[in-house]
């Protein structure tokens, strides 16, 4: 009896020690409330578990039969924005401190150590190369000193690391380390012809986290030439990256090559670079959501080419029988204002009546007053105290048709139109109508 009581304290010990979690504190306290962990698969990202943060403390119990890997830990919405990465190798738990000002230190794991020590190191020895050739230092022995420490440092990590996770960033991340002096123009150069020497592109590893695709994405973005470009010169440049990295992944898995093309797209598209967003869609992402069936991602990309400046608003119509009206007809102004409000919306019945009252000032401007409704009641009466605006009733307010259109998940929502009905503008609120009308 003895003997099988012992076995089993034995059994219950391993379990308790093969239990490993995540934990730690978020600064400043009163700021984050919830946490939740995702197991980053290639492309993808599987639920792990979440928890509360009280009085900016958690710890999160990472189950049994985790798996190792990149874990990405969300902590506000959207998600995209607001995470960081940590690594689990199965056999630690991770202790961390995040301040929202200085990011994120370890307490515990000695991967997560010695990833961010790594790269902080090897930042700063790039950091300094950079500063080498901006001061136009001409001293080869001080060229020379920090590319020694630079080969050093990369050397030191390696053999650290061998046989464990974040040595598969470690050596991928090996970066391009003159032997000799360069000119600003060959290491540039050079740099570049080196970019994909030590990435492993198929290395699942890699895929499975954010810094392949930061790797890839650096690559499109940055890697351009040093001379003065125009911004049509630049986005040919990074048209021609792109195609470069498209060469690069041909033997990589679809799921991986769609969360790609599309992080390539959204930076694309975030900096208004709509030549080459276009590009990527049409060239490579289109097919690849058409087959794959991601209807998420091809819905994103359509409402954000019909919704982005310099593209003609969707037509709106109201009226009726012979007092019948659209926005593609109409004439006579600069600029269009269209507001989507509703009569039930507190922000709105502050907004719009003050938006009214300062737009009488400001000659050549005509505002289209979309209302989303579930009835007309409330909306006769709040849309007749604003004469000079025109109204439109969308009826099935969030389900109507203008607001499936024009991408509405809030109200009030405000768009500027030029005289050819162009977006040009997507203010926030009355107060930046205002602003930009009046100093256009």
């Amino acid at each position: 009896m003895k003997k099988s009581v012992f076995i089993f304290i034995l059994l219950l010990a391993y379990g308790l020690q093969a239990q490993h979690s995540i934990s730690g504190t978020f600064m400043p306290a009163k700021d984050y409330t919830w946490l939740i962990a995702y197991y980053l698969k290639p492309g993808t990202q599987n639920y792990i578990a979440d928890t509360a943060i009280n009085d900016g403390k958690f710890t999160l119990q990472i189950p049994e039969n985790a798996l190792p890997g990149t874990y990405r830990l969300v902590y506000a919405v959207p998600q995209e924005e607001f995470y960081f990465d940590v690594i689990y190798n199965g056999e630690e738990s991770i202790e961390l401190a995040f301040n929202a000002n200085e990011g994120i230190s370890f307490i515990n794991s000695e991967e997560n150590k010695l990833f961010n020590s790594y790269f902080k190191n090897i930042s700063v020895l790039e950091q300094q190369i950079t500063r080498f050739y901006t001061n136009e230092n001409t001293e080869v022995k001080d060229y020379v000193n920090i590319t020694r420490q630079l080969e050093k440092t990369q050397k030191t990590y390696e053999e650290k690391t061998l046989g464990m996770l974040v040595h598969n960033f470690v050596k991928a991340n090996k970066p391009y380390i003159p032997s000799n002096y360069e000119s600003v123009f060959q290491y540039v150069n050079n740099r570049k012809n080196n970019y994909f020497k030590t990435l492993e592109l198929n290395n699942e590893i890699l895929q499975a986290s954010g810094f392949l695709t930061d790797k890839l994405a650096n690559y499109v973005f940055t890697a351009l030439p040093l001379e003065t470009q125009s911004q049509e010169e630049r986005q040919a440049a990074i048209i021609s990256n792109v195609d470069t990295v498209n060469e690069k992944i041909a033997n990589v898995d679809v799921k991986y090559k769609v969360h790609l093309f599309y992080t390539l797209w959204v930076q694309a598209a975030a900096n208004g670079y709509d030549i080459t967003s276009d590009y990527i869609y049409n060239r490579y992402l289109r097919k690849l959501v058409t087959d794959a069936d991601y209807q998420e991602i091809y819905n994103q990309i359509e409402v954000h080419n019909r919704l982005r400046l310099g593209a003609i608003a969707p037509n709106i119509k109201w009226g009726q029988n012979d007092k019948r009206n659209e926005l593609s007809k109409l004439e006579g102004a600069e600029n269009y204002v269209l507001v989507f409000w509703s009569s039930s919306c507190s922000h709105c019945i502050r907004e719009l009546p003050a938006l009214h009252s300062k737009l009488k000032n400001i000659e050549r401007v005509q505002v289209i007053a979309i209302g989303l409704e579930e009835d007309n009641l409330t909306w006769k009466a709040e849309s007749s105290r604003m004469p000079r605006f025109e109204h439109v009733i969308a009826l099935g307010k969030w389900e109507s048709e203008y607001a499936d259109l024009y991408a509405i998940d809030q109200t009030p929502t405000y768009f500027i139109l030029d005289k050819d009905k162009k977006f040009v503008a997507k203010p926030a609120n009355d107060k930046e109508v205002i602003e930009y009308l009046e100093n256009r």
